[in-house]
């Protein structure tokens, strides 16, 4: 089931790549992209990631929106962003949950979407997600 996209000359897979990618880019770590639109009427993807501290979680959803901003999609809300524990980034076809450690260890999002198709995330994606998850350790 499609949800609405604001802006169709993205897909809602390549958005949440893109989200991806930008997230990365702020050496967000624990990634995970879980393909949510079979099972919710919420969104097609959710994105879920960890920053170390608040700021790095305001910084990798500031990135998010200002590099799609750029591409033209701009997002449906923003939450959470003030306090830097849990920054949602509703695009409406793509959420991305960008969480402070502490706080995504106790909503455990994965563990409530255990359902959801986790994305085999394409190179160079993939090996990033690794790199961050071994320096993490």
């Amino acid at each position: 089931m499609k949800k609405k996209n604001a802006h169709p000359e993205l897909d809602a897979r390549e958005a949440a790549l893109l989200c991806v990618r930008y997230a990365l880019e702020k050496k967000a770590y624990d990634l995970v992209l879980l393909q949510v639109g079979e099972l919710t009427s919420l969104a097609d993807y959710f994105l879920i990631c960890t920053g170390r501290s608040d700021r790095q979680v305001q910084a990798i959803a500031q990135g998010i929106e200002e590099n799609l901003g750029k591409l033209g999609r701009k997002p449906v809300s923003v939450e959470g962003y003030e306090q830097g524990h849990w920054v949602l980034v509703d695009y409406g076809d793509v959420i991305a949950h960008i969480f402070y450690e502490p706080v995504r260890e106790f909503y455990d999002l994965e563990r409530l979407w255990a359902r959801a198709r986790r994305v085999n995330l394409p190179e160079p994606y993939r090996s990033q997600v690794r790199e961050l998850k071994l320096a993490a350790s």
